[in-house]
């Protein structure tokens, strides 16, 4: 049932979103944007953290509180889930107990350093409207006097996540939801909701739209002047966008569990939030920003974002698959972690098919992570400490994958073999061979973790390595064993 809830998710949601792996991509021209979106492609591994005050009820963020939702997030909490009005305020009621005193970024940034991690994307404010950070241009925020945690020292919870993760080196990306459910000219409260949508037409309303796009810059260039470098604006609420015309009905196809296809109905409006001006005027503040602006094709989507799933294949642009670590977005109680080897291996696919793994984790209500989040972090730092070199900085090289040989290369010419051990693997085999690589006649192959040359030897179509009794029965890592060629022809 879970499996299906989370299809009908991602089904759902992708409305809004082409398939990546056929989606136009307009390149960047700026050339500072040019230079940093090169760098961000070479640090491979990030954090994405959903947190906000629906974390108390343990449930999906914000979707409860958009109607057309409700077939796979149903309203089961508060007192009268049954009447969306009266369940609307309790959920906006939550600012009132949102009081996460065991919040410690520090501990969270040095987890994520010792995995392997490179930036974080944390959500300054999703859908419903919550702002974790010190904005002024609205009250639902975690610095209000109605949210108990506003007196903690702490309080401007996204300032500290994103200082604590830059004092340990990585990158700082704030997402940040174009559409805001609690801001009345989006949702006016004198029409009911039908949608994701906002609520009334902005073509027919200007002034109120006007209003509306005035707040959303205002708060985003809060974010970009008040909370120090920022490296990615990662834009969420892809429906929220310009479009041919004022209003149109469009079906979209899509499928659940790949065994049933269907037709979602969806409204598309013309939401023109004026985006280009916005990032101008942010990238004065911010000179260099990376911006994704989710699912809007044109030249403010730096890079394309695959939600919870790899592509099949390398893409010919720059990528980040955002994936769900353990339960969902946001967080779950008693929630279930994949483990260290489908990690690392999922980290190995994407990286070697050009992409980075954007790795959710989501905070509980007293802000802490799961035991098992910590676990899996663990498992990546372990694993990442001996083989790094063949993640970072690195590029995609044909075939990419051979049986369960994933291929990277580095600007050095050096290739990288992963070797994808099977569950319970923990002995490498006597011989590796490879069909569709060949070093180079005179290259040396060490494995990583090991300063000894490796025996190898050319056969008709590819080459083997011999892997010697005491490397076999003893290997440095677990999971995936990776070998480095000096030069293949």
């Amino acid at each position: 049932m879970k499996n299906l809830l989370l299809a009908l998710l991602i089904s759902t949601y992708s409305f809004s979103q082409a398939i990546y792996e056929d989606e136009r991509y307009v390149p960047e021209t700026d050339p500072l944007v040019l230079e940093k979106l090169n760098q961000w492609q070479g640090l491979k591994f990030g954090l994405l953290m959903h947190w906000g005050t629906y974390s108390q009820w343990g449930i999906v963020e914000s979707w409860s509180l958009s109607p057309e939702e409700y077939g796979w997030c149903e309203r089961k909490k508060g007192s009268n889930p049954d009447n969306y009005f009266a369940y609307k305020k309790e959920y906006e009621g939550l600012q009132k107990t949102f009081n996460p005193v065991d919040f410690d970024p520090d501990k969270w940034a040095s987890a994520a350093k010792d995995a392997g991690m490179k930036y974080v994307v944390f959500t300054t404010k999703h859908h419903d409207g919550f702002s974790m950070f010190d904005s002024k241009y609205t009250d639902y925020k975690i610095t209000s006097p109605n949210t108990p945690f506003s007196t903690n020292p702490k309080a401007n919870i996204a300032k500290e996540i994103f200082n604590s993760f830059r004092n340990e080196g990585l990158w700082a990306g704030a997402y940040f939801s174009k559409p805001d459910w609690n801001v009345k000219n989006y949702w006016d409260p004198k029409y009911p909701p039908k949608d994701r949508n906002v609520n009334y037409s902005p073509v027919e309303n200007p002034e109120k739209w006007n209003e509306y796009v005035e707040f959303t810059h205002n708060q985003i260039m809060e974010l970009m002047t008040d909370y120090g470098k920022i490296d990615i604006l990662w834009l969420d609420g892809g429906w929220v966008a310009k479009t041919p015309k004022a209003e149109i009905t469009e079906w979209y196809k899509h499928t659940i569990d790949n065994a049933k296809e269907g037709y979602l109905k969806h409204r598309i409006i013309n939401q023109d939030i004026k985006m280009d001006e916005l990032v101008v005027k942010a990238r004065k503040k911010q000179p260099g920003l990376i911006v994704v602006d989710r699912a809007v094709h044109g030249k403010n989507q730096n890079y394309l974002t695959p939600e919870n799933r790899v592509p099949e294949k390398t893409l010919p642009y720059p990528w980040e698959s955002c994936i769900i670590s353990g339960g969902g977005w946001s967080y779950t109680p008693d929630a279930k972690y994949m483990s260290g080897r489908e990690g690392i291996h999922m980290l190995i696919d994407v990286v070697a098919k050009g992409g980075n793994l954007l790795l959710n984790i989501a905070p509980s209500p007293e802000g802490n992570w799961q035991q098992g989040a910590y676990d899996l972090l663990k498992e990546y730092g372990s694993w990442m400490n001996v083989n790094s070199a063949a993640i970072y900085g690195t590029k995609p090289i044909a075939p990419y994958k051979e049986d369960n040989i994933c291929m990277t290369q580095n600007k050095d010419g050096n290739v990288f073999l992963f070797y994808l051990a099977e569950e319970g693997e923990s002995k490498m085999p006597s011989e590796i061979i490879v069909k569709s690589l060949v070093p180079e006649r005179s290259a040396k192959i060490k494995m990583l973790g090991s300063k000894s040359n490796l025996k190898w030897k050319a056969l008709d179509g590819g080459f083997k390595i011999v892997i010697p009794e005491k490397i076999r029965n003893n290997p440095i890592s677990k999971y995936a064993w990776v070998f480095k060629i000096s030069a293949v022809n």
